[in-house]
């Protein structure tokens, strides 16, 4: 029996969150249960009883112990196997930059981006046109969260410090959405946001996981279920 189950969705930025944060922690001993969100079984019965609010992602012990957000599961997962993920409790100071870290990922930059996504790169598999008004105003937030991120990273090589954490973690999975909807320059036209960019997307862990993600996105597409 595997440790865990993980329900979420492929191509959910969310779901790749946690799924990233296994990979670099090397887990493997967990079911990964694949939800259709387009047939809305996200908010089946079944699944409200995981998640009250019928999202995903949602992990579940076969204890009962269940938990939902992806950032929550990403930090229990990294305390509960020991993935060098977080910084020790000891060092207070470190411990605060992190959640510092984690705050302004959530706030200033997961909140515009995944705007974005959703108009520039959902809405189009929903049939429904951009609002361009939207993608607008969330771009600026974009472009102005990494100029700041640019002059920070003058100092220090990932979001938190000079370790990589679960912060970085955070923010691959929607950095990927902006590439894949023709906005990439937001990183490559800053030095050092592009620098920290290419530090966290080249590791080892991360690009396996990524290159077995287009296999078999490029599976699907030929045999289509």
């Amino acid at each position: 029996m595997p440790a865990f189950t993980l329900y979420g969705s492929r191509g959910s930025t969310n779901t790749d969150r946690v799924r990233l944060t296994l990979a670099e922690g090397g887990f493997t001993d967990y079911e990964l249960v694949l939800l259709n969100l387009q047939k809305r079984e996200q908010k089946s019965e079944e699944n409200m009883k995981r998640h009250p609010w019928g999202k995903i992602p949602v992990i579940t012990f076969p204890d009962g112990f269940t938990l939902y957000e992806s950032r929550a599961i990403c930090k229990y997962l990294a305390r509960k196997y020991s993935f060098p993920l977080l910084p020790p409790d000891s060092d207070v100071e470190a411990a605060a930059l992190f959640d510092q870290a984690q705050s302004a990922e959530m706030l200033y930059f997961a909140e515009p981006a995944g705007r974005i996504a959703f108009e520039k790169f959902a809405k189009k598999f929903m049939g429904l046109p951009p609002d361009d008004a939207v993608v607008s105003d969330a771009l600026r937030s974009v472009e102005m969260f990494f100029d700041i991120a640019e002059r920070l990273l003058q100092h220090k090589d990932y979001m938190a410090g000079n370790d990589f954490t679960l912060t970085d973690i955070y923010y691959i999975p929607l950095i990927q959405r902006l590439f894949a909807c023709g906005y990439g320059d937001v990183i490559l036209s800053r030095k050092a946001v592009s620098a920290w960019w290419d530090r966290c997307i080249n590791r080892p862990a991360i690009q396996k996981m990524l290159a077995a993600d287009r296999e078999a996105a490029a599976a699907a597409m030929v045999h289509p279920l």
